[in-house]
């Protein structure tokens, strides 16, 4: 079997965590952030895990991250 590449975009965007579960940053935090209040942008900070659903198919972008 020929090695799987890796989509180098969707490594640059997500990391495996310490239990194999999927972290992402959220987005929304680039610009024009005048208009969003100063707790949303703090909330935006913190990155989240992608859900389950999508769990599947960003698995088969990042076969060995």
């Amino acid at each position: 079997m020929p090695k799987i590449k890796t989509n180098r975009g969707a490594a640059k965007r997500f990391k495996r965590t310490g239990t194999g579960k999927i972290a992402r940053s959220k987005a929304f935090t680039s610009h024009i952030l005048t208009k969003k209040t100063t707790k949303r942008k703090r909330d935006l900070r913190q990155g989240t895990l992608v859900h389950a659903a999508d769990h599947k198919n960003i698995s088969s972008l990042i076969p060995y991250l």
